[in-house]
């Protein structure tokens, strides 16, 4: 629907409506609200609000023809109506407009602004030329349920200490679950924030978000993980996400972040010859961060092991690569068991290729020995079974 108010419109995508609700729940602070030119520029300059790290301006410029004609006319004070999806958003009261180079924003943001780059591409895509700040009000606003169940599980188990993961499980392998149990076993809850993106680019989030849940109901203590989403905006990317996730985490009331040692934002600065990583540039988050040792199968020592306790080289050892995982499945193979879970491959690839099978029964009995017993089965039990197949070793 269109605007039933007499304001002037500007029109935002799901993305960017996103990331506004994260400020209004009070998860960026030290962002609190929509910065002026003066304020983005000073966090250009020095990567701060106050005494806190922000890597970056949080500004509104969203692109468009419509919003290119009507942000630069507007007036200091007027009230201004935020639509999204056809949906009024939020009342926003004009504070000030200003220009922005969309080019240089996304360098910030990703380090690059080469539009090669996949993130690149699709931000520059939503930017406009134009930004707009000023106290805004979320229609409708609704309490953030992530927020109450994170605090109802602090309380259930009397959490002295709360860590938190952020993944993707873009598929949850052996090394995913490897992490979070050692993550769990120094701390009283863990909170995993798993990433929900604006696509259905790679694995759709519910079922990610199944096979997690798979994994935590019936291999680890229930009662001390929470799975919360958390919606991938492209605030979120480039190198300075572990910032982002730090300083949310830290407001969802977490008070130690456990990252991954191959995290897409653990790059390497250098400062007078000396190695520092993105970690050293958050300050002022009163969360702890800790870095884990990656993990490998090794052939060796026939089984999972960290790369610092190994003695075997590389040629020995076998890395968890999500992408390539993934690939298999994509092309309808189940991955090895010391790759993933059986159950958790058998369930994605159930989801992927639905109705697979021409004659499901029929092929089931005649592959599989069985108890004589006339039962239904699911594509799911056929890749279980099959799995089994795959492990017997007398013949091979």
């Amino acid at each position: 629907m269109t605007s039933s108010r007499k304001n002037k419109t500007i029109y935002i995508d799901k993305e960017a409506a996103g990331a506004l609700e994260l400020v209004d729940d009070k998860l960026l602070v030290p962002v609190t609200g929509l910065m002026s030119e003066k304020e983005a520029k000073s966090v250009l300059k020095t990567g701060m609000i106050g005494d806190k790290s922000f890597p970056f301006p949080f500004i509104l410029a969203p692109s468009g023809r419509k919003n290119e004609e009507t942000i630069p006319k507007l007036k200091v004070g007027e009230e201004v109506t935020i639509i999204c999806e056809g949906e009024e958003f939020a009342t926003l009261i004009v504070d000030e407009t200003f220009a922005i180079d969309p080019k240089e924003r996304v360098k910030h943001i990703y380090g690059t602004d080469d539009v090669s780059h996949p993130g690149v591409k699709s931000t520059l895509r939503r930017l406009g030329s134009w930004a707009i700040c000023g106290e805004y009000s979320i229609i409708n606003k609704k309490p953030n349920q992530n927020k109450i169940t994170i605090e109802n599980a602090k309380k259930l188990v009397n959490a002295k200490h709360t860590t938190s993961l952020v993944m993707g499980a873009n598929p949850l392998h052996r090394a995913h679950e490897r992490l979070i149990r050692q993550t769990l076993d120094s701390t009283d809850l863990l909170v995993i924030f798993l990433l929900k993106p604006y696509n259905d680019a790679n694995l759709h989030y519910d079922i990610r978000k199944e096979s997690l849940e798979y994994f935590i109901n019936n291999y680890l203590p229930k009662n001390r993980v929470v799975v919360i989403p958390l919606e991938n905006s492209y605030i979120f990317a480039g190198y300075n996400e572990i910032i982002i996730d730090a300083i949310v985490a830290n407001n969802y009331g977490c008070d130690r972040l456990k990252i991954g040692r191959n995290h897409a934002g653990l790059g390497m600065f250098y400062d007078s010859n000396s190695n520092k990583s993105i970690v050293d540039k958050v300050i002022g988050i009163d969360i702890e961060i800790k870095i884990s040792s990656e993990y490998v199968y090794c052939d060796e020592c026939k089984t999972l092991v960290s790369t610092n306790t190994c003695p075997h080289g590389q040629h020995h050892q076998i890395s968890y690569h999500s992408d390539s995982i993934l690939q298999l499945l994509e092309v309808g193979i189940l991955p090895p068991a010391v790759l993933m879970r059986k159950e958790i491959s058998s369930f994605i690839l159930s989801k992927l290729y639905p109705n697979r099978f021409k004659n499901l029964e029929k092929l089931y009995y005649d592959t599989f020995a069985t108890q004589g017993l006339l039962e239904e089965h699911t594509e799911r039990d056929f890749y279980l079974e099959l799995m089994k197949l795959y492990q017997t070793t007398s013949l091979t």
